[in-house]
């Protein structure tokens, strides 16, 4: 308990006596100070208990007290106290009234009692506050070690929020709410992810203060680097005191602890998923997962899908964060929060390949980031159908394929089932197939130019028609020979059968990926 007016009043040896103020007075001092200035205000700085023989003071002056007890007061002086027997035989009554009208603590100080005493008292009373927050501080963090080797974060937080008589909370770098306490202050900690989303984008370490008085929410960033890896909420309904700073100081160190692994950790694991996941893609699950162990759970024996991101096109900020690096990190977020394991891997510093369960809160995280913050983040990605350990290779493919079809479309995400179940045209748009399809037709096209026929025409009407002379030859309105001298002259002109039905398809889809006009 911080030492109060009250304490002073009980203290047998100092012997003071409330002559004003009786029910201010277990306000707390911070100090006491003499000073026999007519206005001492300018060097005080609040919670002082000022000590006067009035030496200086016109102290039977009503006016002049009125005006001095005030300003003491809007200075947050706690109190006054007034020595007799040096100059004033008894406390002034001018100085009493003031004192009254004002509701200010008025002590009166006898002369055998000398200031210093009264000092002394306040120091060790200080001192001994101090020393017992110091204690707790201690005892808190001792408690919380404790609860973080044995339990994990989540315990810290419920010792943390019972040492600050209030609540606490958890967030990942995202915002997301990983541990609150007690149970009611979940939804609390949920309205102040905008403020932590804001809290990120300072560099570490950042703090903040939100809420009203009623509910003071001090914001904590948690990260060893600039990087800002989490966030702590301490709600209470006051001003933290000694104690519960230090017991916020010792959360902040152990979270940190437990939310960002060392360096060395993070690269002896980013090297066990490098060595799994090329065992895996070489078809041999059996070593993958005896080398993974159990460190990712039952991820390797369950279906899973494999996405591939990289950067998307265009100019970046130096400034902004790296998308990859952000992406794995909002990944392995969701991942934490639902207890699900995944492997991220970095390929080189401008591709990053996933491993996550399929259906998996993951795998969702990864679509909602790809779609709500593409522009900011700056990914492409390309995600693989559910597969299994023996068909990783195959998995890789895909997810290649589907990340080449989401740059030509811009999108930021693409499935391979929407290759499989889609068609097969819009994937013509790439502009190598433009070339090629270009270059087939072009003999064709300086052919019609020339006004002797019209082959481009025919050539699609028969292929769309199967190859049936008369009802392709009814659909351009010529005589079914004009149509069989003029695919003589596409065979001539191309140097191609157009019995062979891989000629036949090449065309096709050559026609359908120029949409039959020649290249400009």
């Amino acid at each position: 308990m911080p030492l109060t007016l009250a304490s002073l009043v009980q203290h047998s040896a100092l012997k003071l006596t409330v002559r004003a103020g009786e029910d201010r007075l277990d306000t707390p001092v911070r100090w006491a100070h003499v000073s026999e200035l007519a206005d001492p205000v300018p060097y005080m700085e609040g919670g002082e208990l000022l000590m006067v023989t009035a030496m200086k003071l016109d102290a039977e002056n009503p006016e002049a007290m009125r005006r001095y007890v005030k300003r003491l007061s809007d200075a947050g002086v706690v109190g006054l106290g007034f020595a007799v027997g040096v100059n004033y035989d008894e406390t002034p009554q001018a100085l009493v009234d003031a004192a009254r009208d004002e509701d200010f603590p008025l002590l009166e100080v006898p002369r055998r009692t000398p200031f210093l005493a009264i000092s002394k008292a306040v120091s060790a009373a200080v001192a001994a506050d101090q020393y017992r927050a110091v204690t707790a501080g201690f005892e808190a963090q001792r408690e919380m070690t404790r609860a973080a080797l044995a339990e994990g974060p989540a315990a810290v937080i419920a010792r943390l929020a019972a040492h600050v008589d209030g609540w606490a909370a958890l967030y990942d770098a995202s915002g997301a709410v990983l541990a609150a306490a007690p149970e009611w202050a979940a939804r609390r900690a949920g309205r102040l992810t905008p403020d932590v989303q804001r809290l990120r984008e300072r560099a570490a370490p950042a703090s903040a203060v939100v809420g009203g008085t009623d509910d003071r929410v001090e914001l904590q960033s948690l990260g060893s680097g600039r990087r800002v890896r989490g966030a702590l909420a301490v709600g209470t309904g006051a001003p933290l005191g000694t104690a519960e700073r230090y017991a916020v100081h010792s959360a902040i160190a152990l979270l940190t602890l437990t939310t960002e692994r060392s360096r060395s950790l993070q690269a002896a694991e980013q090297r066990l998923g490098v060595a799994v996941l090329r065992m895996m893609l070489a078809g041999q699950p059996d070593h993958a997962r005896a080398v993974a162990g159990d460190l990712y759970g039952e991820l390797l024996d369950a279906p899973f899908r494999l996405l591939i991101a990289e950067p998307a096109a265009g100019d970046r900020d130096p400034a902004a964060e790296a998308p990859l690096p952000a992406l794995a990190e909002s990944l392995e977020a969701a991942a934490a929060r639902t207890g699900e394991a995944v492997l991220t891997v970095p390929e080189g510093e401008e591709r990053l390949v996933v491993l996550a369960g399929d259906g998996g809160a993951v795998a969702d995280a990864c679509g909602a980031y790809a779609e709500k913050e593409a522009e900011e983040a700056g990914v492409v990605v390309g995600l693989s159908a559910p597969t299994g350990p023996i068909a990783a290779g195959t998995a890789y493919k895909q997810a290649e394929q589907a990340l080449s079809v989401a740059r030509r479309r811009g999108r930021a995400l693409v499935e391979h089932e929407e290759l499989a179940a889609g068609s097969v045209l819009p994937l013509l748009a790439d502009d190598a197939v433009r070339a090629f399809a270009d270059g087939m037709l072009r003999a064709l096209h300086e052919h019609d130019a020339t006004g002797r026929g019209d082959l481009v025409a025919s050539l699609r009407a028969w292929l769309s028609r199967h190859g049936q002379w008369d009802a392709a030859a009814a659909d351009l309105g010529v005589h079914r020979h004009t149509l069989r001298y003029r695919m003589r002259r596409v065979e001539e002109i191309l140097g191609r059968s157009l019995d062979d039905p891989d000629v036949r398809m090449e065309l096709w889809l050559a026609l359908k990926a120029t949409g039959g006009a020649p290249a400009s």
